[in-house]
């Protein structure tokens, strides 16, 4: 019997030269890099599909975190400190006033401060029904107060009305006189804390803002300011009589030219600087005019009697109506735009 023989299966295989020679370097090369690119192309493949993802996964984080904020601050208008940084960062507005945007974290800064006062100083329970009366009364009271900084920066802006630093140190440094005596910064520091829930950024920029305020409603009442030109005059007169005096000069309503009576009140009394200006005078003496740093009208002062750690004085206001009647006639004309529902509250409410 024959033996069978069987073929090898590679025998049909080009067998693939084991030395290099000039002939074999090309299609040793080849073969290399074939092998190669075994691992090359899907590995490029995975690194753009990567960076693909990382793209989409990013816009959409971005998106949600976009959504979550505005869901929280303009439909739930949360106020926590969270959200109050971050829009301390982005300047996301909560209004506009004759197309001037109004930041939200001003208006969280004012909010969150009356808050923090009901609670800590007058120990109001702010979820009681009382205490959500209160919110809806400061919410109103912290809108109005930013619409009306930021319309009075832009009428600044146009009017080239500004105000350094040394004037906000100069606000301070007022406050810290008190009729106990001088307190420290660290002091004051400590009290605007406590009780305002203000860092000295915070109250800074509240200073700032007032002064602002108070300048460009300096600026622009021309009548309140030939009524305080013509005052300046009359007071001239020996023993002037404010009360006759304020009967010339006239006016209605918000306008009208008021006389006051302080009582004895201390020398270093927060009065916009009335009993400052009235220590300094002697008996019967009237002041030259004074622009308050309450801002809300000129002043003549009279001095009634002064002991060293007392004054009494009275006085002649001429109000200041330009500003709040140009704001009112912006609202009027449907020029400012508040983004969040803010209750109306009668003005006649007062937190207890």
């Amino acid at each position: 019997m024959k033996k069978l023989q069987f073929k090898r299966r590679d025998q049909g295989k080009k067998a693939i030269p084991t030395r290099i020679t000039n002939e074999t370097v090309a299609e040793h090369r080849e073969r290399i890099l074939a092998g190669g690119r075994r691992f090359k192309y899907p590995m490029q493949y995975a690194r753009h599909r990567l960076v693909f993802n990382t793209v989409i996964i990013t816009i959409s984080a971005l998106l949600i975190i976009v959504l979550v904020s505005w869901w929280q601050l303009y439909l739930v208008q949360n106020t926590s400190t969270f959200f109050y940084r971050i829009t301390r960062v982005v300047p996301v507005p909560i209004a506009s006033v004759d197309g001037e945007s109004v930041r939200y974290s001003d208006y969280l800064m004012y909010f969150n401060s009356s808050a923090h006062y009901l609670e800590q100083s007058e120990q109001i329970n702010l979820q009681s029904e009382d205490g959500k009366r209160q919110l809806d009364y400061i919410k109103r009271k912290s809108m109005d107060t930013v619409l009306s900084d930021t319309y009075a920066a832009k009428l600044a802006r146009e009017l080239n009305v500004s105000v350094d630093s040394s004037r906000v140190d100069e606000v301070i440094n007022n406050d810290r006189s008190t009729a106990n005596g001088r307190i420290s910064q660290e002091t004051y520091d400590a009290s605007a804390l406590s009780i305002l829930g203000w860092a000295a950024d915070e109250y800074r920029l509240d200073a700032k803002s007032k002064l602002i305020r108070q300048d460009v409603s300096y600026a622009i009442d021309t009548v309140a300011k030939k009524k305080a030109d013509q005052a300046a005059e009359l007071v001239k007169v020996p023993d002037a009589d404010l009360d006759k005096i304020a009967v010339v000069l006239g006016g209605d309503g918000n306008a009208k030219t008021t006389v006051g009576v302080s009582g004895l009140v201390p020398r270093t009394n927060r009065d916009g600087g009335l009993s400052t200006a009235a220590v300094k005078l002697e008996k019967g003496q009237v002041s030259p005019v004074i622009k308050t740093t309450t801002g809300d009208g000129y002043y003549f002062v009279k001095l009634i009697e002064k002991n060293d750690t007392q004054v009494s004085y009275a006085y002649l206001r001429i109000p200041l109506t330009a500003f709040n009647e140009k704001l009112a006639l912006v609202k009027k004309e449907g020029k400012v735009h508040e983004y969040i529902k803010v209750p109306a509250v009668d003005e006649q409410t007062t937190v207890q």
